[in-house]
C-alpha cells in the first residue's frame, strides 16, 4: 500500500476549513425533521401486505404471492430503487447499515426510534424467510430484464416474479455473508425491545454465515444467476469481504471467541486492507475496518491493531486537500463540497462514506485519540474534523449547494419533483382505480409533469459529475433514482446531528 504524505494538523485543518467555505450560505437545517421523512421514505418502498400503521398512504398492498412458485413464503422487504423487483444483496446492506446507525446512535433517534425498528424489521423479517430453509438463500424475487422493459406500479405488476436461490451448487457467499452481517447487526438492536426476535435473529446469522463459509464463491460468477443479477447487483469485488463483514458483526454481536479467531486468521487471506476507500453495498473493506477498529480504540483488543491503521488510511483518504494529493485520487470534491466518486448514484457514496467518517469520529472520541495521516506524530486529524466533513454532506444533501436544492424528497421547498421511481411517478391506485399496464405506464414516463405522488424523504443519486449540476429528469435514472441504500446509512447521520449540531462540540454517544 502506498503511503501517504505527511500532512500537518495546520494543512488539515486548512483542508477542512476550504471544504466548509465552498458554499457561500450555510443553513440552519432541521435535522429531526429530514430524519422523519428519512425513515418514511421506507414505507414507500415496502412490498407485500402493508400494515394498518402504513403512513405513506397512496401505497397498496402488492406482490402477495412473492415465492408461491417455489413453495416458499418470500412476501415483504423492499424493492431496492424505483423498480419492483426485491434484489436480496442491497437490501441485506440496508439492514445492516440502519442497525448500525441504531447501535451507535440510538439515543439520539429520540422518537423516531421506533420508527426506524419498524423500518429494520420489515427487512429482517424478510431476510428471515430468505434464509429459513437451511442451505439456501433466496437473493432476488423478480426478472429485472422484464420489469425494467415495463413502467408500472407494484399494485398492478404483471411482469415474472421469478425466484432466484444460492445454495451448495451454486454459492453465493458475498450476499450469505451481507445476510449474516444484517441478522447479527440487528440481534443488537432488539436486544432489549425483542429479546426473543434478538435471540432468532442472531441464531439465524451463524447458521447463514457458516453456510457462506463453508461453499464459497460470488453469487453473480454462477451461471444461472448471472444473468438474474448483472448488470444492477454483479459482485464486482468478491466475495472475500462480505465473509469477513459476517464475522466481525457476529463478533459484535455474540462475543464468541471462533468469530474474532476467524477474523484474524482470515485477515489477510481475504483482503482486509484491499480497496479501503470503497464501502457500499458491493464492497465491504472500509466498513470492516472501521467497525473493527472500535475494539482497538476502546482497549478491548489490541489483536486488530492493523485494522486501526487500515481505518485511519482510509479516513485520510476522504479529507479534502488529503485525498487528491497523491492517496486516493478516486476521492474528489466538487466546487460545491459534495464527496464525488466517478459511477452512477453518487448519493450511495456520500451517504455510506460519511457514516463511518461520523462512527470512526466517535470511536476516537472516546478513546481521545486522533487519526494518524502520515509519519509523524504531529500529522493527525481530529474527531470533531471527521464530524465537520460529515456534516458538510448532509448539509449539502438537504440544500447548502450551488443549485440550492435539497436532494431529499419533500425535504425543504425546492427538491426534484421528477424521480425515477415507478409507483411516485403514476396515479395511485385510489387516484386511478383501473389497471396501468405494462407499456401504458411509458406516457407517464415520458411526461415533464411532477410525479403524482411524493415519495417524501427519499434520496436521489444526486450530481453525477463535478460540477454540481443536477437534471430533474425521470430518464436520468443515474442521478434521479432513490434507493435503499442512499437513505440506510443517512439515518444515523441525522440522528446525530439533530442531537448534535455543532460539529466541534465533543459528544460520545454509547454503542453495544
Amino acid at each position: 500500500m502506498a503511503r501517504r504524505p505527511a500532512v500537518s494538523p495546520a494543512m488539515a485543518a486548512a483542508a477542512v476549513a476550504l471544504l466548509l467555505a465552498a458554499s457561500s450560505l450555510v443553513t440552519a437545517h432541521d435535522y429531526s425533521d429530514a430524519l422523519r421523512k428519512g425513515i418514511l421514505f421506507f414505507e414507500g418502498q415496502r412490498s407485500g401486505r402493508l400494515p394498518p400503521t402504513q403512513r405513506l398512504r397512496w401505497r397498496q398492498d402488492s406482490a402477495l404471492h412473492d415465492g408461491a412458485d417455489a413453495g416458499v413464503d418470500l412476501t415483504g422487504g423492499y424493492y431496492d430503487a424505483g423498480d419492483n423487483v426485491k434484489f436480496g444483496f442491497p437490501m441485506a446492506f440496508t439492514a445492516t447499515l440502519i442497525s448500525w446507525g441504531l447501535i451507535d446512535f440510538g439515543r439520539t433517534f429520540g422518537a423516531q426510534e421506533p420508527h426506524a425498528r419498524d423500518a429494520l424489521r420489515w427487512a429482517t423479517d424478510y431476510l428471515l424467510k430468505a434464509t429459513s430453509t437451511p442451505g439456501t438463500v433466496y437473493v432476488q424475487v423478480g426478472d429485472a430484464s422484464r420489469d425494467h422493459s415495463c413502467w408500472e406500479r407494484p399494485e398492478d405488476m404483471d411482469t415474472p416474479r421469478t425466484v432466484y436461490k444460492v445454495d451448495a451448487s451454486h454459492p453465493g457467499s458475498d450476499v450469505a455473508g451481507e445476510s449474516a452481517a444484517a441478522l447479527a447487526a440487528a440481534s443488537i438492536v432488539f436486544r432489549d425491545a425483542d429479546p426473543g426476535y434478538a435471540a432468532r435473529l442472531l441464531e439465524r446469522a451463524e447458521e447463514v454465515f457458516a453456510f457462506a463459509d463453508a461453499h464459497r464463491g460470488a453469487y453473480s460468477g454462477s451461471r444461472s444467476l448471472r444473468d438474474a443479477v448483472c448488470p444492477c447487483y454483479c459482485d464486482y469485488d468478491g466475495y472475500q469481504d462480505e465473509l469477513l463483514w459476517g464475522a466481525a458483526w457476529l463478533h459484535r454481536a455474540s462475543r464468541r471467541r471462533v468469530y474474532r479467531d476467524y477474523i484474524k486468521r482470515n485477515e489477510v487471506a481475504l483482503g482486509a486492507s484491499q480497496s479501503i476507500n470503497e464501502f457500499g453495498w458491493d464492497n465491504k473493506h472500509a466498513g470492516i475496518n472501521v467497525l473493527i477498529s472500535k475494539e482497538v480504540l476502546m482497549g478491548k483488543d489490541e489483536f486488530f491493531q492493523s485494522f486501526r491503521s487500515n481505518a485511519d488510511n482510509f479516513i485520510c483518504s476522504l479529507l479534502p486537500g488529503i485525498s487528491g494529493s497523491g492517496g486516493h485520487p478516486q476521492i474528489q470534491y466538487s466546487p460545491g463540497g459534495l464527496l464525488f466518486k466517478v459511477g452512477n448514484s453518487n448519493m450511495q457514496h456520500v451517504t455510506s462514506l460519511s457514516f463511518l467518517l461520523l462512527a470512526y469520529s466517535n470511536y476516537l472520541s472516546h478513546a481521545g485519540a486522533r487519526v494518524s495521516c502520515g509519519g509523524a506524530a504531529s500529522a493527525a486529524a481530529t474527531p470533531a474534523q471527521l464530524r465537520r466533513v460529515a456534516k458538510r454532506q448532509v448539509d449539502y444533501i438537504l440544500g447548502d449547494n450551488p443549485l440550492r436544492m435539497s436532494y431529499m424528497v419533500g425535504y425543504g421547498t425546492r427538491y426534484p419533483l421528477r424521480i425515477h421511481h415507478r409507483a411516485s411517478s403514476l396515479p395511485s391506485v385510489s387516484a386511478h382505480p383501473a389497471r396501468i399496464g405494462c407499456k401504458a405506464g411509458a406516457a407517464y414516463y415520458g411526461s415533464p409533469a411532477p410525479n403524482p405522488n411524493l415519495l417524501v424523504g427519499a434520496v436521489v443519486g444526486g450530481p453525477s459529475n463535478t460540477t454540481d449540476a443536477f437534471p430533474d429528469a425521470r430518464a436520468v435514472f443515474q442521478q434521479s433514482e432513490p434507493t435503499t441504500y442512499i437513505n440506510a446509512p443517512l439515518l444515523g447521520l441525522l440522528a446525530y446531528f439533530s442531537a448534535h449540531p455543532d460539529p466541534s462540540a465533543a459528544a460520545q454517544i454509547g454503542g453495544d
